[in-house]
């Protein structure tokens, strides 16, 4: 063998230490997925990112259908009472402060109106 050929006492130092290191982390991942309930951190990935998702759509949901029932109640109010536009106007932001305020409920972040007792 040749001179080059022979690693270097710092190369195989290095390479020790991946080694270790390696193991380290592999270890800590299975720590981690047994403390989670998870066979393989891949499923449990995709399972909360599906999670958070349809949180997501329903928090957007719930906005959206305050703003376009509110809308829908104040253009009715301008239909029947002639009072275009303000009916529309003070309904959407009607409309626009009960969704927030679902969306609070929903996140957790507000009281539901049974639990203020």
């Amino acid at each position: 063998m040749d001179e080059k050929d022979k690693p270097s006492a710092d190369e195989a130092a290095l390479s020790t230490r991946l080694h270790q290191l390696e193991d380290r982390l592999s270890q800590t991942r299975k720590d981690r997925n047994l403390r989670t309930g998870q066979s393989d951190g891949r499923d449990g990935n995709a399972s909360a990112n599906a999670s958070a998702m349809a949180r997501g759509f329903r928090l957007s949901s719930e906005l959206i259908a305050g703003v376009l029932v509110g809308a829908a109640i104040g253009w009715g109010f301008d239909r029947l009472l002639s009072t275009s536009p303000w009916g529309l106007i003070v309904f959407f932001l009607l409309g626009f402060a009960a969704g927030v305020i679902n969306v609070m409920r929903t996140a957790g972040v507000a009281d539901r109106p049974a639990d203020r007792q």
